[in-house]
This record gives structure tokens, sequence and C-alpha cells, in this order.
């Protein structure tokens, strides 16, 4: 899958999530929705983007990835 269709969907499921007033729940969201739902090589793909720019992802999904690759 192209990094910019798994830049959309995670900044996608960011805006789901955003709407929640504690960020750190917030972004515990995402991480787990990306845990559960996305593939091992679609979380591998977005972790690497987001360790090596991650200009296009949000604030609140770079969290999450951060999060996810810890």
């Amino acid at each position: 899958m192209k990094i910019e269709r798994l830049i959309k969907m995670a900044n996608d499921i960011g805006n789901f999530f955003n709407s929640e007033t504690d960020k750190e729940i917030a972004a515990e969201g995402i991480r787990n929705h990306l845990l559960k739902s996305w593939d091992p090589r679609m979380r591998k793909a977005i972790i690497a983007y987001c360790q090596e720019d991650g200009s296009e992802l949000s604030s609140l999904v770079k969290t999450a990835v951060n999060k996810l690759a810890a």
C-alpha cells in the first residue's frame, strides 16, 4: 500500500479521535486502532514514515504512532 494512502487513513483515524478532550486517551485510542486493525506491514510503514519525516501526519497521530513504535 502506498504511504500516501496510509497517511490519509491515519489522519482520518486521528480526526475521529480528536474529539476526545484528553489527548492522551485519544492517542491511545489511535494506537489501539492501528494495532488491532492494521496489517503489520502497514504499521511498519507508518512507523518508518513517522520516524523519517512525519510531516504530513497530525501531531496527535504522530504521538500515537510513536506510542505504537515503543
